[in-house]
């Protein structure tokens, strides 16, 4: 794939970058330098390659996925200037 002139100016204004006429040019070399690297590793075989989610093996931490009340609730309103059990109090904002 390759990029004109016309394309970069439209990606700079998508993108909100001002770039002169002077930059235009320079710009389009990068972005088809970058779009050539890019093309280069749809060549590279990746049959029987397993997705990764890390560089290094490891098991994923799991927990139970349970519905608690996290076992805090006084620490999380200890700090509240009023509240009532496990609730904060706030002043009625509706008529």
């Amino acid at each position: 794939m390759s990029v004109d002139q016309a394309t970069v100016r439209r990606i700079a204004h998508l993108a909100r970058i001002a770039v002169t006429e002077e930059e235009v040019p320079h710009l389009q070399g990068e972005l088809n330098a970058i779009l050539a690297f890019v093309e280069q590793l749809n060549e590279v075989d990746v049959s029987g390659v397993e997705p990764m989610t890390s560089v290094t093996p490891m098991a994923m931490k799991k927990r139970q996925d349970v519905v608690s009340d996290g076992g805090i609730a006084d620490d999380v309103v200890a700090n509240a200037p009023q509240h009532e059990g496990h609730f904060f109090a706030v002043p009625k904002v509706v008529e």
